[in-house]
């Protein structure tokens, strides 16, 4: 039975190379080049940090490893969980994943990193799940704590990386220190231009783990792909990233996690919209509810004014202040407006830039105090780009 799944993977493998569109350079998931790394795995007991992102075509990681013989022994799972389908924030437990039977160890809430019990059983970790190249999106401090547990235990790890949908630029402040949680571990631009492999290649080079360890570290790199190029997403991330346009959106709008505007979680548009139950606010309309990845919405239940950015063009947009300073001056320019000052620090990385909207400052006078340190961390970037 195993055998006759491998084969039908090796098939659908075969067709997969055999595509128009990969002879026309769309980016090919490291996960998809088994032949670069199916060998290092024979003969060891492997752990997989992976989530519903992980698929070799419309084949789960875990199942095919499991069919090509490798001995997987358990599943460390990220926020959102193994399947993709918690809410924001929301406590995942371990549990047993029905399919395979696989533990499935939680890295989110009290668990965020992989403790010396976790590695029982394990000699290799191999990390695969689509980002989306912002830093306030937990994936990348699950790899941070994953790099610091796997160091620490003597236990290699092996990036099967992907392609970064924001990977085009560099923009916002670069994180201070002081204001580092699960939402920003490292000093780095909220757009931070890297795809996992090379955001972890950089944090093992500027030895930003605990006690400066350093992960043995190997990566599968993403084939036919470039920075600047469109990346498309066919599997929704986490619940509340339902498309391109909210994926390019999505450094933008967060910041509004920690105030009362709406982005459109409990709707069928989340992070495309924004409003507040203010009339007058904006034209658009709409009134969250609760649904699955969102049960208990900001607003919930209540009409919020506001605008639609399901046509804005994002690539054009960028990372923008533009929303954050109109219903910051809408809602009448106070203290009030941040809901939760410590947590809006925490996803600016910095408490200037809620300290400079209260000053009254512009977009332009915000942007160009981000200029030097932006300019630094670009040109330290350098070092450890896998793509051109």
């Amino acid at each position: 039975m195993l055998l006759l799944r491998f084969y039908k993977l090796i098939l659908l493998l075969f067709i997969f190379y055999s595509l128009p569109g990969q002879q026309t350079g769309n980016p090919m998931p490291g996960a998809y080049s088994t032949r670069s790394y199916v060998h290092l795995l024979k003969d060891k007991k492997v752990a997989l940090v992976v989530n519903h992102t992980s698929v070799i075509l419309k084949t789960h990681l875990a199942d095919s490893l499991l069919a090509s013989g490798i001995q997987v022994t358990k599943i460390f799972a990220p926020e959102h969980g193994f399947r993709g389908s918690a809410d924001a924030g929301a406590h995942v437990d371990d549990s047993v994943d029905q399919k395979t039977g696989l533990p499935i160890v939680s890295l989110y809430g009290t668990h965020k990193k992989p403790n010396q019990e976790d590695f029982k059983n394990v000699e290799m970790v191999v990390f695969d799940i689509q980002d989306v190249g912002v830093r306030f999106y937990t994936y990348s401090s699950t790899l941070h704590y994953v790099m610091e547990a796997c160091a620490e235990n003597k236990v290699p790890l092996l990036i099967l990386d992907r392609a970064n949908p924001n990977g085009h630029y560099v923009d916002g402040p670069v994180l201070d220190r002081q204001f580092a949680s699960f939402v920003g571990l490292n000093p780095i631009p909220i757009i931070h231009g890297c795809t996992l492999g090379e955001l972890a290649k950089m944090i093992n080079g500027e030895g930003w783990l605990a006690n400066q360890v350093v992960c043995d570290l190997k990566v599968i790199p993403v084939q036919n792909y470039s920075h600047d190029a469109f990346v498309h997403i066919s599997i929704p991330p986490s619940p509340n990233l339902p498309n391109d346009q909210s994926i390019g959106l999505y450094p933008s709008l967060c910041l509004f996690e920690a105030t009362p505007v709406s982005i459109g979680r409990g709707t069928k548009t989340q992070f495309q919209v924004a409003g507040i139950p203010l009339e007058g606010a904006g034209d658009y309309q709409f009134t969250p509810v609760p649904m699955a990845g969102a049960m208990d919405p900001p607003q919930k239940g209540k009409l919020c004014f506001g605008f639609n950015l399901t046509t804005v063009p994002v690539r054009q947009l960028g990372f923008s202040l533009k929303y954050l300073l109109y219903f910051f001056n809408k809602m009448g320019k106070s203290e009030s407006f941040f809901s939760s000052p410590s947590f809006f620090d925490k996803l600016a990385g910095t408490d200037t830039l809620r300290k400079q909207m209260l000053a009254g400052q512009t977009e332009t006078q915000i942007r160009a105090t981000w200029e030097p340190a932006l300019k630094v961390y670009s040109q330290m970037r350098l070092r450890y780009l896998l793509y051109k």
